[in-house]
């Protein structure tokens, strides 16, 4: 599998000696949606400056699309929009992305097509000509998406995507980037609303404290805690209760919980309930959620945790 992103080892220490980043390694296929995520103050944001060289990393091993970090020629194939992005207030959204696409040195007939293409593709066609100062945090934030992508990158790092935008802009926002994939760019985001996630990404990494503590992909990491659940009309009567406790299968209620990777194990605890003649509801899979590992990553001791 080709890597857009394989690092070796990245360490970042401020002056003081801070250490935001502690020999972190990490890889992001080709072509996928890859969600970093972690608390404020993880080193999430410093880890994506680093690669672009935003900041000069302690220690940098590793490739960004097949170049070495911090090769300069290959940055004009990546995009970019950085967490709480700021623009000209007296420049319009046109202005904005054109400038961006005059800085990547995009050709001009390039550029002023796919400015107008790409204010349709995140909802802002009909404010491309007016100032920055007269739009809202959620229309800055999607100009901001815009001149990320007005050099047609292969690799595109979102800091905070969504920050700002409405439901129905989120929505937008992650159709835009699950079309990103399709034509095969490769999507790297930054985001603490982990539901967002977990909706688009293959592949996660959790940093907490400098270090990364769990990654892979979406599907393997929240299939850890599979397991179906039976529910029952009423309680599970107390014979049946204890009868299935022998068995391993936890009762509470009107609920039953097998742990199970398959549905194989399940069909004995159906005909169990079939044959005491209990009416049976509701049989479903259900697995960890990306926040409970988060949580579970971050706060392995139980502590609330902020994020």
């Amino acid at each position: 599998m080709s890597m857009a992103v394989s690092i070796e080892c990245l360490r970042k220490i401020y002056r003081g000696g801070f250490e935001a980043l502690a020999g972190v390694s990490l890889e992001v296929p080709v072509g996928s949606v890859f969600g970093l995520l972690g608390p404020n103050g993880a080193g999430k944001s410093t880890l994506v400056k680093s690669l672009l060289t935003i900041l000069r990393p302690t220690e940098c091993r590793g490739t960004l699309l097949g170049q070495p970090i911090g090769h300069r020629s290959t940055l004009s194939r990546v995009g970019y929009l950085p967490e709480h992005a700021k623009f000209p207030e007296y420049l319009t959204g046109r202005q904005v992305i054109e400038f961006s696409a005059g800085l990547g040195k995009v050709p001009a007939a390039m550029a002023k097509r796919r400015t107008g293409e790409l204010l349709e593709r995140v909802g802002m066609a009909d404010w491309g000509n007016k100032p920055v100062s007269t739009y809202s945090k959620g229309m800055k934030q999607r100009i901001g998406l815009a001149q990320s992508l007005v050099n047609d990158p292969e690799l595109v790092f979102l800091d905070e995507p969504t920050d700002g935008v409405d439901p129905g802009g989120r929505i937008e926002i992650r159709k835009l980037i699950e079309t990103m994939r399709a034509e095969g760019k490769t999507v790297f985001v930054n985001s603490h609303l982990l539901a967002e996630v977990e909706q688009v990404a293959d592949h996660v990494a959790i940093l907490t404290k400098g270090r990364i503590v769990e990654s892979g992909k979406v599907s393997e990491l929240t299939s850890r805690g599979r397991h179906y659940e039976i529910r029952t009309e009423g309680p599970v009567p107390p014979g049946i209760r204890e009868k299935f406790a022998t068995q391993g299968w936890e009762v509470a209620g009107d609920r039953v919980s097998i742990q199970a990777h398959d549905a194989g194990p399940v069909q004995p605890v159906i005909d169990a309930l079939r044959a005491a003649k209990i009416s049976i509801r509701e049989v479903k899979e259900a697995r960890i959620s990306l926040e409970d590992l988060f949580l579970s990553a971050v706060n392995p001791d139980g502590k609330e945790a902020s994020r």
